[in-house]
């Protein structure tokens, strides 16, 4: 028993492991977002090293303004009490100054209004992968970036050397910017632009990056310290036994209910049907339902992983962004995937009322189909059998024109990788099926010729038959023999047709065969005998009434042929069989011998070759005639 349970948490732990693995593998699955980042990142560097110039401009202006005011501050307060004029002339080029310092602070404030919309500042890491603050403008010879490295680091290496409850960070004015240090060393330097970036007096704004930066140590100090960390490390162990265990149960629990799903095989579980149907027998719906037991377990084991993750990697605060990155990989795709499906929606709005007015317009052909196929709608020189061989020709025209119209509304159609997969299979439906297009040109100009009909007896080159089945490629003719031969429709156009059953039931089709008779047998007799046998035909019509032709008068025999009508062309084997065997009775009854066109018989005491049933019970053979000359 215990060997059972320690498998079990051993299957289940596994499971977890793998599941976390398999978030793990997400981060490969969109790797390429660093690529986009990393492009973004460029642009932003362009845009603040852009806007940085023309700060750099405004601060030489600044700085030979700022000199030009001091020059002319030394000369106001070296001149005489008495010398108004110069007095009033240097104070007014101390007014011009101001006022263009007033200007000049205006326009870069303007500056980074403009650029506070677009760009993206580098921010200040804290301890934890945490941002502190946000460094947007350069400073001497150092970027932004720069900048944004040089204090993250001074602040990682501040946190060994202070102490974050007796040691503080004091702010100093130094040449126009404030200066955050500690003791000897300056931590982040503030200035003007810096001030207006964050929309705050720069003594203001020092102040609050020290505060900043001393909490961050604070909190830094507190989340290291040995007892911390062991309590962390004891919730860490405390979730992981929680999970398994909640993982173990729930794997108990859809184990029990495999067994019983296992157990109503045949009693709850009977299978189920549509009709006379059977959709699912009993074991299969037992398997589906396994199955779905199966994949049950695995999404919960899933949320439970989801639910866990989070509280296991927001115990330490290293960790605690990177719950939310690893999620983000899995989570981000699903937001784009929302809002691309969300964008898409008009069109796909779009795609559905097309195919639905499409719906309803090849509804309307095909009534307009079936109501010509019952004749109850009559076009003049359209025939009935044209209509639904027409409707899958439309039927056909009409998709692809839905096609056509729905292929600029399908997302990423104006792409040129799904621009060259059109035209590849194009290019291979066009040149691979040349052979098949012939066939279907061939199938529908045979629609339209009316050669035969499903049901008919042909004769197509040489293939006799009733045709079985017709369609844009094949003709499909069953012969005598119940043989099906299925010959290609471009065949079918090249060779001659012969249709038995087209005119049979309205005029009747001649059924015909010839007979050779010596010439010592009367004409008008063997008329008589010919007539008479097709009589006795069955099938054959009485009315018209059947006819005697002499085709030949040949060297030892003349050719007669029986001509007779039929309506059932169907049976021309049973027909043709039925008056042979009549033409050979009738003969044999009128003492007709056939012996042509191959057979001779001699009369000197040889018996006639008709069968003795039909001869005179007194019948003798002649005798042998013998003349002998003296």
């Amino acid at each position: 028993m215990k060997t059972s349970i320690q498998n079990n948490i051993m299957k289940n732990f596994k499971q977890a492991i793998l599941l976390l693995f398999a978030f793990n593998l997400s981060l490969v699955a969109f790797a390429q977002e660093d690529s986009v980042n990393t492009i973004k990142d460029s642009l932003n560097n362009v845009q603040l090293l852009e806007f940085n110039q023309k700060l750099k401009q405004i601060e030489i202006q600044r700085l030979q303004d700022s000199l030009k005011k001091v020059e002319l501050q030394n000369q106001l307060n070296s001149l005489q009490t008495t010398d108004n004029l110069k007095k009033a002339e240097l104070e007014q080029q101390l007014q011009e100054l101001n006022d263009a310092e007033t200007t000049r602070l205006a326009e870069k404030k303007q500056h980074i209004d403009e650029m506070r919309l677009t760009a993206n500042g580098f921010g200040v890491i804290g301890f934890f992968d945490d941002t502190l603050f946000t460094i947007y403008s350069k400073l001497g010879s150092f970027s932004p970036k720069d900048r944004a490295h040089a204090i993250s680091e001074r602040i990682k290496k501040l946190a060994d050397v202070i102490d974050a409850e007796a040691d503080t960070l004091i702010v100093i004015e130094s040449e126009g910017t404030y200066d955050v240090m500690h003791g000897e060393t300056i931590i982040v330097t503030v200035s003007e632009n810096d001030a207006i970036w964050n929309d705050k007096p720069a003594k203001e704004l020092a102040e609050e990056y020290a505060e900043i930066i001393m909490a961050s140590i604070k909190r830094y100090q507190s989340e290291t310290s040995t007892m911390t960390i062991l309590k962390r490390i004891s919730l860490v162990l405390l979730v992981l036994l929680v999970l398994i265990a909640v993982i173990y149960w729930n794997g108990r629990l859809f184990k029990w209910t495999a067994k019983k799903i296992e157990d109503q095989d045949g009693k709850k579980l009977k299978g189920i049907k549509i009709k006379n149907y059977t959709l699912f027998d009993s074991k299969r719906e037992v398997k589906a339902l396994l199955f779905v037991n199966k994949i049950s377990k695995a999404c919960i084991n899933i949320l439970l992983l989801y639910i866990a993750l989070p509280i296991l990697f927001g115990i330490f605060p290293w960790t605690r962004n990177f719950a939310d990155t690893l999620f983000g990989y899995v989570l981000n795709p699903i937001k784009s995937m929302g809002s691309s499906f969300l964008h898409y929606l008009p069109n796909l709005i779009t795609i559905i009322v097309i195919i639905f007015i499409f719906r309803y317009v090849k509804k309307g052909l095909y009534f307009l189909k079936t109501e010509v196929e019952k004749g109850n709608l009559v076009l003049s020189g359209f025939y009935a059998d044209w209509a639904n061989p027409t409707y899958q020709i439309i039927k056909v025209l009409l998709f692809a024109f839905m096609v056509v119209v729905i292929f600029p509304y399908l997302p990423g159609s104006d792409s040129p990788v799904f621009q060259g997969v059109s035209v590849l299979l194009g290019f291979l439906i066009t040149f691979g099926s040349a052979g098949s297009l012939s066939n279907i040109v061939a199938g529908v100009v045979l629609t339209y010729m009316r050669l035969f009909s499903i049901g008919d007896r042909v004769k197509i080159g040489d293939v006799f038959g009733d045709v079985v089945e017709k369609s844009l490629l094949v003709t499909r003719v069953r012969t005598t023999k119940n043989e099906i031969i299925s010959i290609p429709n471009s065949n079918v156009m090249s060779s001659h047709t012969i249709n038995y059953s087209s005119d049979a039931p309205e005029k009747g089709l001649i059924i015909h065969s010839t007979v050779t008779i010596g010439y010592d047998v009367p004409w008008k007799k063997m008329h008589e005998t010919l007539l008479e046998a097709a009589k006795r035909t069955d099938f054959m019509l009485a009315t018209p009434e059947p006819f005697v032709l002499q085709t030949s008068l040949d060297d030892f025999y003349v050719s007669y042929e029986i001509n007779g009508y039929t309506k059932d062309p169907n049976k021309q084997a049973l027909i043709y069989s039925s008056l042979h065997q009549n033409i050979q009775d009738v003969c044999n009854e009128n003492g007709i011998e056939i012996l042509s066109p191959h057979y001779r018989a001699g009369r000197d005491g040889n018996a006639t070759t008709i069968p003795a049933d039909y001869l005179p019970k007194d019948y003798e053979a002649p005798s042998f005639k013998v003349k002998v000359d003296k």
